[in-house]
């Protein structure tokens, strides 16, 4: 991975023709830092918001030690790097062989579960083994949330009740778990879902071992800052403080988004332009995923092909590469007037799941990596930060 000062250094050096993910180890530094000394529990990254083995290895430099995993090849790819990390099987539905390979293989011992089909599921293919640690996904509001997540998975309270009662007669530890939603803006959200939580424990009248807090604590794009982190910390603990759950009981998060969407921005080249309409060589199919089809609002700037110096603001309508006509963004985008074929489009803090929900779609897709060590994008870590431009839906800067 070759190593710049900033993004303009590879642009000046290289005018890549492919898109550039722009990767920032000191911004997953910051963020595992923040979690491991300001969070008052142990957080499991959620591998799914970026698997590239670069962040990873930032992640484990950085002192982050346990993962949660969704699907076999997560496992496979976390126990080749770091074998001895502590992995957990937090998808609530699971193919019975992944639930043999990932007890008997690769040394998983924790598994979660929102049905009590599934419950026997992981009783079975374990052989009913009595070094288990069963955490019961429950559904709780996903009020505030950006992206909701609730309707797919979570017990309701009733059967959270019976599917409690069956696993602690099985697990060696029992937890509970829930998400409130991606990109939670309302730090009160988990307070909510924890009295809640505990009132099911309570009716089912179990010891609980373990309290998981999910994932869905937020990061920063263009607009709508979310409240401060240290806010989200307070308030898990107090909820946590007030729950019905043993004394010495853990507790746990899953961040994804919040530990490395500021690690990785992207570097798109415009392949044409026409009136007031620029064609880059990545979109829906790709990388900007969200900023086309949630809506996203990503930080963004423009860098000059050739160096010179970039006028006023305009709005443009920006499509990705693919031949499918869908692949436009949604709303028209503000960027500096004359660009022209060669210069270049950087989209920040898209190192959550920006790089996952890329496809290969017409043969595009494909990115190289660089290391820069600048500091544009605005930061829920640090106070440095740089003027954005809104590409959200309105359209206004």
């Amino acid at each position: 991975m070759h190593s710049y000062a900033t993004p303009y250094n590879i642009v000046a050096d290289e005018q890549p023709d492919l898109p550039v993910w722009c990767f920032r180890p000191e911004r997953v530094t910051a963020a595992a830092k923040w979690f491991r000394e300001k969070f008052p529990g142990e957080p499991f990254y959620a591998v799914k918001a970026n698997p590239g083995e670069h962040v990873l290895e930032a992640l484990w430099e950085a002192g982050v030690r346990s993962f949660d995993t969704a699907s076999l090849p997560e496992i496979e790819l976390i126990h080749r790097k770091f074998p001895g990390a502590r992995m957990a099987f937090l998808h609530p539905v699971k193919n019975r062989r992944a639930i043999q390979r990932a007890y008997h293989e690769f040394g998983v011992r924790i598994f979660v579960t929102d049905t009590m089909q599934e419950l026997y599921k992981i009783l079975e293919e374990t052989g009913y083994a009595k070094d288990l640690t069963i955490i019961v996904r429950i559904a709780v509001s996903c009020d505030g949330a950006a992206l909701p997540l609730a309707g797919k998975f979570g017990a309701s309270a009733e059967d959270a009740t019976e599917i409690l009662r069956e696993a602690r007669r099985y697990a060696d530890e029992l937890g509970v778990s829930f998400h409130v939603g991606s990109q939670a803006m309302k730090p009160t959200a988990w307070w909510t879902a924890m009295a809640d939580v505990s009132r099911i424990i309570i009716a089912a009248s179990v010891t609980v071992d373990i309290v998981d807090v999910g994932g869905g604590f937020p990061s920063i794009y263009a607009d709508n800052p979310p409240p401060s982190l240290e806010d989200y910390a307070a308030m898990v603990e107090q909820a946590f403080e007030n729950m019905y759950v043993l004394e010495n009981a853990e507790l746990w998060c899953e961040p994804g988004r919040a530990l490395v969407a500021e690690s990785e921005s992207l570097l798109t080249r415009i392949e044409q332009v026409r009136d007031d309409a620029i064609y880059i060589n990545d979109g829906s199919y790709g990388a900007l995923y969200d900023a086309v089809h949630e809506r996203w609002s990503f930080p963004m700037r423009a860098l000059p092909g050739d160096g010179r110096n970039l006028g006023r603001l305009v709005e443009y309508t920006v499509y990705g590469p693919t031949c499918d006509s869908t692949d436009k963004f949604p709303a028209k985008v503000w960027l500096p007037a004359g660009l022209v074929e060669g210069d270049y489009v950087e989209f920040g803090n898209l190192g959550a799941y920006g790089r996952a929900m890329s496809s290969r779609f017409n043969g595009f897709g494909a990115t190289e990596v660089a290391r820069v060590h600048d500091a544009p994008w605005p930061s829920l870590y640090n106070a440095v930060g740089a003027e954005v431009i809104s590409i959200g839906a309105s359209g206004t800067r």
